[in-house]
């Protein structure tokens, strides 16, 4: 005989306003959830315990029953329009985490009862990737990573920072694939439901990707562009988001600083690894330096400076040396997406790279 699943937990509702509960039953039926509704006894006690969400109508607050549970996170109070002072200060006494003032919070109350069912995953990883210079190969790094951290993460975001920079699609071949562009998620604010941006998003390989439009470029805006990394990390999917040397302070700092890993690509010549020293060292306008916690990876050139010469003239130890790959420019020319089989150089930089992050996701050991 097979072995029983449990049923998942439901929410718990508490109230007795009739009208309220008509409508707080049609947001969590919304919501996808019917949830279990008790008003004391050893029900509610139970219920109270093992609910993933607590809804408290603002009708039972001052109840006996209600008053003499104990303490718990996850307790939401709801008030049909704007309440009395006395609620506020109830739903204080009481630990919840917020007052939902229907009909305002609808739309808030519907992501917090989501945010409760969803099952836990573990937070995707971020990797900021940049270059010393123009021409350094950070675009193709970035896509290399990305490819390389998908197939055993169910997925990846590759995101494109750079406005301007005629649209990172086109290094995945992506630039005919449906799906939204810049100009279209450049108004995010705040919470972001990652699966729908994901679908949302042209996808090659197992990489959605967000790219610049050549139709309509423009400025990326740091705000789109935190929601777009943090809706991607709650859902479990690693990101890599590929930094341009011209983004604005704001966008460089909310990037690198939230960055479980900061890579520098830097090609072995003289000019660029004293390129990299200066970001590595300064900030803009006397700022901190936002790439201070860099790692340089040294990109080989025919003729340049050894690995030990360019971590002399930057300053820092080099996480990896990235060899020669004359496939590189032909397919990227060709709309092929890089090379990351184990012995390309492209897929072994990448898999070295991954291996250095505190938890590595997505990588095969």
């Amino acid at each position: 005989m097979p072995a029983l699943r449990s049923l998942p937990a439901r929410p718990l509702l508490v109230s007795a306003d009739e009208d309220l509960l008509d409508d707080l039953l049609r947001l969590l039926a919304a919501a996808g959830t019917e949830p279990e509704v008790a008003t004391g006894g050893p029900a509610l006690r139970r219920a109270h315990r093992e609910a993933p969400l607590v809804v408290l109508g603002a009708d039972v607050l001052a109840a006996g029953p209600v008053r003499a549970l104990p303490r718990r996170p996850g307790v939401v109070v709801v008030a049909p329009g704007e309440p009395p002072a006395a609620v506020w200060a109830a739903a204080v006494e009481l630990g919840a985490e917020r007052v939902a003032v229907l009909p305002t919070d609808e739309s808030w109350l519907l992501s917090r009862v989501a945010a409760a069912l969803s099952r836990p995953v573990d937070r995707g990883y971020l990797v900021a990737v940049g270059g010393s210079c123009g021409g350094a190969g950070a675009s193709t790094v970035a896509a290399a990573l990305a490819l390389t951290a998908a197939p055993d993460a169910d997925g990846a975001l590759l995101v494109d920072a750079d406005g301007w920079g005629g649209g990172l699609d086109l290094l995945l071949g992506a630039e005919r694939g449906e799906g939204l562009r810049w100009p279209e998620l450049a108004g995010l604010r705040g919470r972001v439901a990652g699966d729908a941006l994901m679908a949302a998003l042209p996808e090659v390989d197992g990489v959605s990707v967000l790219a610049a439009s050549r139709e309509a470029p423009g400025e990326v805006p740091a705000e789109a562009l935190g929601a777009v990394v943090e809706a991607a990390r709650a859902g479990g999917w690693p990101v890599v988001v590929d930094v341009a040397r011209s983004a604005g302070p704001e966008t460089a700092e909310l990037l690198l600083a939230e960055a479980d890993l900061t890579v520098l690509v830097v090609p072995a010549r003289l000019r660029a690894a004293s390129a990299a020293r200066l970001l590595v060292e300064h900030g803009p306008g006397g700022r901190p330096p936002v790439w201070s916690a860099a790692r340089p990876v040294v990109r080989q050139v025919a003729g340049g400076l050894s690995a030990r010469e360019v971590a002399d003239v930057v300053g820092r130890p080099v996480l990896a040396e990235l060899g020669s790959d004359r496939s590189a420019v032909p397919r990227g020319e060709r709309g092929e997406p890089p090379l990351v089989t184990p012995r390309s150089p492209l897929g072994a930089l990448a898999r070295r790279v991954l291996a250095e992050l505190p938890r590595p996701v997505g990588v095969a050991a």
